[in-house]
C-alpha cells in the first residue's frame, strides 16, 4: 500500500510539531545552567563565601586527551582550608550530554590542591561546573567556560 502525498506530509507536519512542542528532557534534579555563576578568568581569587576564596585552573594548558583541573582553596588570611567537598562536571554545552563527565568529586591531594582528570575529546566549546560543599552546604555553583 502506497502512503499518499497529502497524508505524508501531514504526518511530518504532525512529528515537527511534536518534537518542537515536547520540551527536552533531563536528568530529574540536573542542575540547569542557571544554576551557575560564570566564573572569572582560571587563576584569580574567587570568593567562596563569606570566609574563603579559591583559585582554579588547568595544570597545563588545556588541549586534546586528558586535561587536569586543579583548585586551591584558602581561608581570607591565606591559609590552606581542606574542609570543603568539590565536585565537577565537564561537557559540551552545544551538546549537552553527550561528552557530559557525570558530576565527579575532585580528589584531594597531599598538597592540599584539589584535582579532577577531565577527558577533552574533541574541539569546540566545553564548560566545566564547579560545585562546593560545606559540611553538606551548597557554599557555590560556578561554570567555566573554554574554547578548545
Amino acid at each position: 500500500m502506497k502512503a499518499s502525498t497529502p497524508s505524508l506530509l501531514a504526518a511530518l507536519a504532525v512529528a515537527a510539531l511534536l518534537a518542537w512542542a515536547i520540551p527536552s528532557v533531563s536528568a530529574p534534579g540536573a542542575p540547569s545552567p542557571k544554576d551557575f555563576i560564570t566564573l572569572g578568568k582560571p587563576g584569580g581569587k574567587i570568593a567562596l563565601g563569606a570566609g574563603h576564596y579559591f583559585v582554579y585552573g588547568f595544570t597545563k594548558p588545556a588541549k586534546i586527551g586528558t586535561a587536569i583541573m586543579k583548585v586551591e582553596i584558602f581561608t581570607r588570611d591565606g591559609k590552606r582550608d581542606t574542609s570543603f567537598i568539590v565536585k565537577g562536571d565537564a561537557d559540551m554545552p552545544s551538546m549537552r550530554g553527550v561528552h557530559s563527565t557525570g558530576d565527579k568529586d575532585f580528589a584531594l591531594s597531599k598538597k592540599g590542591d584539589y584535582l579532577l582528570p577531565i577527558p577533552l575529546v574533541m574541539p569546540g566549546d566545553w564548560e566545566v561546573r564547579l560545585t562546593f560543599l560545606k559540611e553538606g552546604k551548597k557554599v557555590l555553583r560556578g561554570a567555566y567556560l573554554f574554547d578548545l
